[in-house]
Formats: structure tokens, C-alpha cells, sequence
């Protein structure tokens, strides 16, 4: 029996070069659409829906592009995966992942050309990445103890993150402004008490961080519009029972007045559960569902605040910083947690009016207000400010800090060549190909920004051999400059997270030898 039929008819496979091939195809052709958003010169692209509205998105982020794409090649969606990964786990580096990842591939395409097999150049890639991870281990800077110095590394980095986001005009700016939002957090990762809001209107310049949490709600009318000591209970429950719900009820009565005593009836129920919330001895309610305005007539009688349909995003962060839970039932007083804050009060940010909690349990809780021309400016604004917020919070815990500007990856290049020279038979190939792949990172930054690369890496090279060198690419003045005095520096984390990464997709990517694409499930006629 011949090996094709084993099949169904829908159903291909690709086998040796021509599988090894299509992987290479795609995982290259991912890296070169992304390229051209890498570095403080990358363009952006405009991402437009085929949906309903036609969204168009504006960004740069590589992770933003390729969660946007519809993919059909497997190795391509591996590349995907990384930069989302990376997303998740650092926040930056997104396109410098991908970029390198693809540039791995490229190198190793030429190397199976020349009859090297795939198993000696994954071998030969994983000696080369360990070495270069050993070279950036060795320059490392670690300022934690000294508080004043960490804090200006912080500031280099955050201000490095921003230079190749819509917010480097006024990155000096946004690095304060992340910087003293993630000193609250304290150490911790979790950037749930930073709330972000976006208002259109002002310039980016506008943008100020508030201490203490704003809700994007208005009081309602005839509520008290401050308060002082609340009392908060968050709640999830249905506060619109006062109406008799017609839709799917059938109800059968024989005269109008009976309507009237359901109604009564109906009246009285949402009664009790109003004085049940407001036994709990609070003067704020907000409730993630409506409330109608019976019980919100109650509520204010009581001079409690209620505050109704707030996003379930914005309950679930509320309860977190005034350190509440959210409840449902309200029979046993003693078991609900009450959020607590110093003051509640109605701002007005632009045209919107909205509502301040400050002083709230959670000392770390803080809002970033960003305004800006557009909602597309300002999408663009919360992604990079999230990238610069990401990178920060992961170096108060990890503060090995690197310089930029494509300095670590001339380090690690010179390391790693310096290892192929030593290493004997065919991995020395692979080595050597490892550390032009690394190369090609100052070297599409500086093509990016419009310089001649090949000038510009090749005096990078020759400064690098000088020792204690501290040279990069600076875009600004498109020469070789000196980093530290720059002032652009890079998380270990962040450098250490594109090596492994890239090296890994590569190679899963090399040990591919044969692609089957399943046939469609059918769907059964069962007419």
C-alpha cells in the first residue's frame, strides 16, 4: 500500500527540504515585517480590521503587530508566540526577539546548504548562547544598594523603553512618571494598583499621576457629592428589581390592581435589600450592575453615595486598593469586607467629570491620567507607557542593569566569536554564524534610523576591542557614541529574555523535517 494514501484527500505533507524550507520562509518573513519598528527610528504600522467599525490601530510594538495577524505558517506562529511570551514576561523586547529569532533562522539556512546537519548547529547555537549570556553576566552593574543611583538607572531605563515609542518627545516626562508610579509598588510585580486612564483632549504633555484611585463615573443626581471616612461596599448584584421584568414573565391576573399589589410587592422586596446593604454601616455603594432609581431614591435618602454599572475592571481594582471584597449577598453583615478610604470626591479632568478615592488602604495605588490629541495617540501612549511600567517593575526585583544601543549584543558577538575560534569540526560554524545573527540588531537600529550600517558596526567592532569599551550606536548624532554617557541603558532581564527566547524558537524551528497539514473536519449532513 502506497504511503500516500494513508491520507485523507484534504490532507498534505511536506517532507526534508522542502518542510525545512517553508519553516525557514515564514519565521524570516515574520522577522523582516517587524524589523523596520526596531530601534528610537523604527516606523509604525497601521493595523486595520476587516471587522465591523473597521478599527485602525497605529503601533510599533512588535507584539501588538503580530497578536494582530491571521497566520497560516506553522514556524511563523512559533515567532508569534515568543514575542507574546515576552510581552508577558518582560514587557519589552518584543521585536528584538522576533528580529533575532529570524536572523538565527536565516544564518542556519545558509548552513544546511553547506551540508551541515541541523542537530550540529542547534548544538553549536546553544554553546554560543550560553557564552553570551556568561559575557553579559560578567558586565553587569547592580546599584541596588545605593538608592539615589538605582533610582537614576531606573530613570535611564525607563527613558531608553520610551525613545522607541510615540512617547519619546517627552520621555523625560513619562520616566518620571513611571518611575514614581512603580517606587509605590514596593517591589512587587503586580501592576493591577497602577490604573491608566485615557481622556482625549490636552497634549501628552498633560498627562499627571494621581495618587490614589479615580473611577470613571459621575455622582448621580441628588447624592452627596464628598465624602469623608467611607465606608466602601463593592457589590455585584442585581439592584433593577422594582420594575416587573415583562420579557419571558408570564403573569396572569384578572384586574389592573393586582398588577399594581405585584408591583407593591416587587417595591417592597428591593426595600429589604436596600436596608440590608445599608445595615452594613456604609456611606458608599458601588455596584457593578444598574441601579434603578428606586433603590438609588433610597440610597440617597440615606446619604449613602451610590455608584452604579462600574466596569467590572474597575470593581475588581476598587476592591483591591481600598482592600474590600466583592460581595453579592448581604444577609451576614459580619462576613463582608468593607473597602475603606480617607476622602470621595467628584474632579473634573478636561470636560469629564469623575470620581476621586484618595487615601485608600492600599498605599501603593495610583492612576496615570493620559490625555492626548486622539484615541489612536492615546492607545499607542498606554501601550508604551505599560512596556516602560513592565520593564520597571521587573528591575526593582532583578536590578542587573546593562548599557544600550546595541553595546550588549557587540559584547556578546565578541565573546561568542571568540569561542569559535577555539571550538574545533562543524559547530564552529554554527558558533560563528551565531554571532553575525547578533550583529544584525545594531545593524538594522542604525539602517532603521537612515545611517550607513556597515560603517557604523564596523567602527563599533574596532572601538569593542579597546578594553572597558562602553561604545553603541547613537542614533541622534548618527555617530558611535559612548553609552554610559548617554545615558541608555537596558534591563538584564529584558537582553537575557531576547537571547533565550530567540535561540530556543530557532531551534525548534530547526528541528523540523516534516510538515502534514491535517484535512477540515466535515461537518456531518444531517438533513
Amino acid at each position: 500500500m502506497p504511503v500516500d494514501t494513508i491520507f485523507k484527500d484534504e490532507a498534505s505533507e511536506e517532507k526534508g527540504e522542502l518542510a525545512r524550507l517553508a519553516s525557514f520562509v515564514g519565521a524570516m518573513a515574520i522577522a523582516d515585517l517587524v524589523k523596520t519598528t526596531l530601534g528610537p527610528k523604527g516606523m509604525d504600522k497601521i493595523l486595520q480590521s476587516t471587522g465591523r467599525g473597521h478599527e485602525v490601530t497605529v503601533t510599533n510594538d512588535g507584539a501588538t503587530i503580530l497578536k494582530s495577524l491571521h497566520i497560516d505558517n506553522a514556524a511563523a506562529k512559533v515567532l508569534v508566540d515568543i514575542s507574546k511570551v515576552q510581552d508577558d514576561e518582560v514587557g519589552d523586547g518584543t521585536t528584538s526577539v522576533v528580529v533575532l529569532a529570524g536572523e538565527l533562522l536565516r544564518e542556519a539556512e545558509k548552513l544546511v546548504a553547506a551540508k551541515i546537519h541541523p542537530m550540529t548547529i542547534i548544538s553549536g547555537y546553544r554553546m554560543a548562547a550560553e557564552c553570551a549570556r556568561d559575557a553579559l553576566l560578567k558586565k553587569v552593574v547592580d546599584n541596588k544598594a545605593d538608592s539615589e543611583r538605582f533610582k537614576s538607572d531606573l530613570m535611564k531605563i525607563a527613558k531608553t523603553t520610551l525613545s522607541s515609542k510615540i512617547l519619546s518627545q517627552d520621555k523625560e516626562h513619562f520616566a518620571q512618571l513611571a518611575v514614581d508610579a512603580v517606587m509605590r509598588l514596593q517591589g512587587s510585580t503586580n501592576l493591577e494598583s497602577i490604573q491608566i486612564i485615557k481622556k482625549p483632549g490636552g497634549s501628552l504633555k498633560d498627562s499627571f499621576l494621581d495618587e490614589g484611585f479615580i473611577l470613571d463615573k459621575k455622582i448621580g443626581l441628588g447624592q452627596p457629592k464628598r465624602i469623608e471616612n467611607a465606608k466602601i461596599l463593592v457589590a455585584n448584584t442585581a439592584m433593577d428589581t422594582d420594575k416587573v421584568k415583562i420579557y419571558g414573565a408570564r403573569v396572569r391576573v384578572d384586574s389592573m390592581s393586582k398588577v399594581a399589589d405585584i408591583e407593591v410587592a416587587e417595591k417592597e422586596k428591593m426595600r429589604e435589600k436596600v436596608k440590608k446593604i445599608i445595615g452594613h454601616g456604609i456611606n458608599c455603594f458601588v455596584n457593578r450592575q444598574l441601579i434603578y432609581n428606586f433603590p438609588e431614591e433610597l440610597f440617597a435618602d440615606a446619604g449613602i453615595l451610590a455608584i452604579e454599572h462600574a466596569d467590572f475592571d474597575g470593581i475588581e481594582r476598587l476592591a483591591l486598593v481600598t482592600g474590600g471584597e466583592i460581595a453579592s449577598t448581604f444577609d451576614n453583615p459580619e462576613s463582608v469586607k468593607l473597602g475603606h478610604c480617607d476622602l470621595i470626591e467628584e474632579i473634573m479632568i478636561g470636560e469629564d467629570k469623575l470620581i476621586h478615592f484618595s487615601g485608600v488602604e492600599l498605599g501603593q495605588a495610583c492612576t496615570i491620567v493620559l490625555r492626548g490629541a486622539s484615541h489612536h495617540v492615546l492607545d499607542e501612549a498606554e501601550r508604551s507607557l505599560h512596556d516602560a511600567l513592565c520593564v520597571l517593575s521587573q528591575t526593582v526585583n532583578d536590578s542587573r542593569v546593562l548599557l544600550g544601543g546595541g553595546w550588549p549584543e557587540m559584547i556578546m558577538a565578541k565573546e561568542v566569536d571568540v569561542l569559535a575560534k577555539k571550538t574545533p569540526g562543524k559547530k564552529s560554524h554554527a558558533i560563528e554564524a551565531f554571532a553575525r545573527a547578533l550583529l544584525t540588531i545594531p545593524t538594522i537600529i542604525a539602517d532603521n534610523a537612515g545611517l550607513d550600517s556597515a560603517e557604523l558596526v564596523a567602527q563599533l567592532r574596532a572601538e569593542h576591542h579597546k578594553e572597558g569599551c562602553t561604545a553603541g550606536i547613537d542614533v541622534i548624532s548618527g555617530t558611535v557614541g559612548d553609552m554610559a554617557e548617554r545615558g541608555i541603558s537596558e534591563a538584564f532581564k529584558v537582553k537575557q529574555a531576547v537571547l533565550l527566547s530567540a535561540t530556543e524558537a530557532a531551534e525548534m524551528i530547526l528541528r523540523v523535517d516534516e510538515i502534514i497539514t491535517c484535512a477540515p473536519r466535515q461537518r456531518e449532513n444531517r438533513m
